[in-house]
């Protein structure tokens, strides 16, 4: 009988330590905040799923008006009969004849035009799309042939060619304007401006009827897609250095440019009041405003990795684009990441502000009360996601913490029983949701505000928790 007595007497004292110590509390604490990291990572990964589902949807959106544009041109191709000899021994020399491809880039290029965008919404989804007209004058100069080792009875002058390369035929909203010398000529669409230079001369054969034979792959580097202009020259003397087209073409996201004049200047104009300028070069003048935007582009042939005339070999029009991007000024989906970073922050600081109180006026708060408290502020993220999809993050975000922050007073009440104590802590709820508002939006000074914000926080633990002894009573 004695020793049941005893040893109900230890799992009392047992009971009574574990509900008064403050280590297995602390220790308890830091268990329940890892459990809620399963749950916070739930939350990330759906506002992840959501953004990727609004990517997919714009994308498609966009794709059924066209997609993003790129333009490069024009291009003159003069092609060129190649003969080569090969020594078959007892059968003599075989000289074969093929037909290569010249490309000249313009002295001069300057392009103006005028874009207008437009938001187009499925459903809940917002797509930037655009409607343009460009005008792009080009001047070239007689090409030096000779530096390339190609005779002028090897010239094909007839089968000369001008190309503009554009990413999206789709785009094309009216037949283009493209002129030669103030002389218009006739354009055809390509779905692959190299495949059509290199096919455009099948049906080539020699002096003496016999068809050449395939040529290579060209290695030059165009865009998809593009119009060709076949010019009809028939001699070097109808060569003509100026050249022109006007081009009315939609596209979405962006518009981007080559710089494949010797010198070429770019002037855009557009009423959308939030663009990105982006690519390897920057305007050298903008104004920006709310009515819209203004840029000048000016690119040396210094500036590019791109040669001024070659023939079929590696060279490339790539890796020099510039241009403009057209932006939707609000971005939930990256907001509401960021914030949701920030969700373990603010259960620590929860429960650690809960805790001191516990501590600091002897309330006695059931480890179930803080699970609950924890799940609405897990549940918030959700609350500022769907609300941001709908108002916007910045309204969402005020929505979501307003209801949290009001949900958690109420129930607060029911074991903090004093009024200044609920207020207090209310009050330290908006503090901690304020302050991860403001480093979300200061994202350039999100280092600076937090590392200064978690060290005010932490000075202020410092000062509340410095009349607890951790070993026995409170002094």
């Amino acid at each position: 009988m004695e020793t049941t007595e005893t040893q109900l007497n230890f799992f009392e004292r047992l009971n009574v330590w574990l509900q008064e110590s403050i280590s297995v509390k602390l220790v308890s604490i830091g268990f329940m905040i890892v459990l809620l990291l399963l749950p916070s990572a739930l939350v990330n990964e759906l506002m992840r799923e959501r953004q990727l589902r609004a990517e997919r949807v714009v994308q498609e959106v966009a794709g059924k008006w066209s997609e993003s544009q790129t333009l490069s041109g024009p291009i003159l191709v003069i092609p060129y009969k190649v003969k080569t000899q090969t020594d078959r021994g007892k059968n003599g020399i075989e000289i074969e004849e093929h037909v290569e491809n010249y490309f000249l880039l313009p002295e001069s290029l300057h392009i103006t035009g005028e874009v207008k965008p437009k938001e187009l919404h499925r459903g809940i989804y917002d797509a930037v799309v655009y409607s343009s007209s460009l005008h792009a004058q080009a001047q070239f100069t007689k090409p030096d042939l000779k530096s390339k080792n190609i005779a002028n009875d090897m010239v094909l002058w007839k089968d000369a060619s001008m190309i503009f390369s554009i990413t999206d035929l789709r785009g094309i909203s009216e037949n283009p304007k493209f002129t030669v010398d103030g002389v218009s000529v006739a354009t055809e669409p390509s779905s692959d401006v190299g495949i059509f230079v290199r096919n455009f001369f099948n049906d080539y054969t020699d002096s003496e009827g016999n068809t050449r034979p395939p040529l290579p792959d060209s290695k030059a580097d165009f865009s998809s897609g593009g119009i060709v202009a076949k010019l009809g020259w028939q001699s070097e003397a109808d060569f003509k250095t100026s050249a022109s087209i006007d081009l009315e073409l939609k596209g979405s996201d962006r518009l981007f440019f080559n710089p494949t004049g010797k010198t070429t200047t770019l002037q855009l104009s557009s009423p959308w009041s939030s663009p990105s300028f982006d690519g390897s070069f920057l305007p050298e003048v903008r104004e920006v405003s709310d009515k819209g935007f203004n840029a000048n582009w000016k690119i040396l042939h210094f500036n590019r990795p791109i040669a001024q005339a070659w023939t079929e070999s590696n060279s490339k029009l790539t890796g020099s684009e510039f241009g403009v991007r057209f932006l939707i000024p609000v971005d939930q989906y990256q907001k509401s990441i960021r914030t949701a970073k920030y969700g373990h922050l603010i259960i620590i600081l929860t429960f650690v502000a809960l805790f001191l109180v516990e501590i600091i006026k002897r309330i006695k708060i059931h480890p179930f009360q803080y699970i609950l408290i924890a799940a609405a502020l897990i549940i918030y993220y959700t609350l500022l996601l769907s609300f941001s999809e709908q108002f916007g993050y910045n309204t969402a975000y005020l929505m979501a913490s307003v209801a949290t922050i009001s949900l958690i007073c109420f129930y607060s009440f029911s074991f903090l029983k004093d009024k200044k104590l609920v207020a207090l802590f209310v009050f330290l709820l908006t503090l901690f949701y304020s302050f991860i508002f403001v480093i979300v939006l200061l994202q350039d000074y999100s280092l600076l505000i937090g590392s200064v914000g978690l060290f005010v926080i932490i000075g202020a633990l410092m000062f509340f928790a410095r009349k607890i002894n951790w070993y026995g009573e409170m002094r």
